[in-house]
């Protein structure tokens, strides 16, 4: 009798692309405003998905670090701008001793610090945090084992050394925890010189075994199998992907600086992403590969994609129609005002807390048998069992 399993998206939550893409939406949508005000909603949308959908896994607090990664970004710009930035003019502050330069526009050393120049100087860093604060919403929100597990055949083996980097840091403090614990069992010494010459063999011999039983383990899932595909199509392949890169490349510049490219940019980021999907398609070919309980892409996961779809295009449209209050104004020194269209769109943002679905808590090591062991876990992680 065939027992059917429950789909895989109930069980292990949005599928880790669709918070990716929304997250990018977001940044996308920051990078393009220096309205503090629409940022600071950019940011605090980020904050409230992260904190209604994030699960117990370590990952998903990592979004507390962009936070002050952020915080540190703000203040570091703050601090170039009054030692070496652009003298504006304005209400002047302070003013700090001028040390003259040969001639050049936009860097100084000391001089008159305007209240202007530190506003735009911190909105230009906010926009930076704003950012980060999106990425790290897409760390916190998805795990990075099932992301690399939905990557293309082609970059397979790229996933699984960054999977196996990944989790050797953790292994090798368990290793150094388990021996420090069994030498202080033993009345033998575990600090200075005499404790880390006894614990630096067992380490290394722990770290000998894992190699050779993850060597084993990824040799018994077919790693590294090859099948014979056309040199004329692994051609057609690389040049698909090298030409969608370059595409890719001009349509974020496009995105970046508004006005350098028709449509904002995004034809030439359409085009070099179905070049690139095309690509890797083709040169997947090489790989045989199957994929153990996959994630599958369904209605919640288009409804988050397209939920930060409606904010980029939000901000596209509004700086398109040149909306007042998308850019700051410091002359004259005013408050910022809060356009209508964007802010809807921002608002729409928030549709992931309530259309994705409550995810499982995940943790690194949760889920995988203990007989399996580490390295059997990486290979798993990595890709799933290969054909």
């Amino acid at each position: 009798m065939k027992v059917r399993r429950p789909p895989a998206s109930g069980r292990r939550g949005l599928h880790p692309a669709a918070w990716w893409l929304w997250a990018a939406c977001l940044a996308g949508s920051a990078i393009r405003t220096t309205n503090p005000l629409l940022l600071g909603l950019i940011a605090a949308v980020a904050a409230f998905v992260v904190s209604v959908k994030r699960t117990d896994a370590p990952w998903s607090r990592s979004l507390v670090f962009f936070f002050r990664l952020g915080l540190i970004v703000i203040f570091i710009r703050v601090a170039v701008q009054i030692i070496f930035g652009n003298r504006l003019s304005g209400h002047v502050l302070f003013t700090f001793p001028h040390v003259p330069l040969p001639t050049s526009e936009g860097v100084s050393i000391g001089g008159p610090v305007t209240l202007e120049s530190i506003i735009q100087a911190a909105v230009d860093g906010l926009r930076l945090a704003v950012v980060l604060v999106c990425f790290g919403a897409a760390n916190s929100l998805a795990s990075p084992y099932r992301l690399l597990r939905c990557l293309p055949s082609v970059l397979y083996e790229a996933g699984v050394a960054v999977t196996v980097s990944l989790s050797f840091a953790p292994e090798v403090v368990m290793a150094i925890a388990n021996v420090r614990d069994a030498r202080r069992l033993r009345g033998r010494p575990t600090r200075g010189i005499a404790g880390l010459r006894g614990m630096a063999v067992p380490v290394l011999e722990c770290a000998l075994d894992r190699s050779l039983q993850l060597a084993s383990s990824m040799d018994a899932r077919g790693y590294g199998r090859r099948q014979v595909v056309a040199k004329r199509i692994r051609r057609w392949g690389a040049g698909a992907t090298a030409i969608g890169l370059l595409l890719v490349c001009a349509g974020v510049y496009g995105i970046l600086d508004v006005g350098s490219l028709p449509g904002g940019g995004i034809p030439f980021l359409a085009l070099g992403a179905l070049s690139i999907g095309g690509g890797m398609a083709v040169s997947g070919r090489r790989t045989n590969r199957s994929r153990y309980r996959p994630d599958v892409w369904r209605v919640p996961e288009w409804l988050v994609v397209g939920s930060g779809g409606v904010v980029l295009a939000s901000f596209i449209l509004a700086s398109s129609l040149h909306t007042a209050g998308m850019q700051l104004q410091v002359y004259p020194l005013q408050f910022p005002s809060l356009p209508l269209l964007p802010t809807v769109g921002i608002l729409v943002g928030l549709a992931p807390a309530l259309v994705a679905p409550v995810p499982r808590s995940e943790s690194i090591t949760r889920g995988t048998p203990s007989h399996l062991g580490p390295p059997a876990a990486d290979a798993d992680r990595a890709g799933g069992l290969l054909a």
